[in-house]
């Protein structure tokens, strides 16, 4: 019987929950965490989500 499958869906799982709530409180849509299942442009999205102004931080500012 083989399990690698299953261990690739929840190592996805264990993945995509920190980083749903992560991006949820930087302010965007939770969803934009299942580009990390996306070659290329999670690695992409990564750079956007750390250079970027997130929508929290522009509620912030004066």
């Amino acid at each position: 019987m083989h399990m690698h499958p299953f261990f690739g869906l929840i190592a996805g799982i264990l993945a995509v929950i920190p980083a749903w709530k992560i991006v949820s409180k930087a302010g965007y849509n939770g969803a934009w965490a299942l580009l990390l299942f996306i070659p290329l442009v999670n690695i992409i999205m990564m750079y956007v989500f750390a250079f970027n102004v997130w929508p929290i931080e522009r509620a912030r500012t004066p």
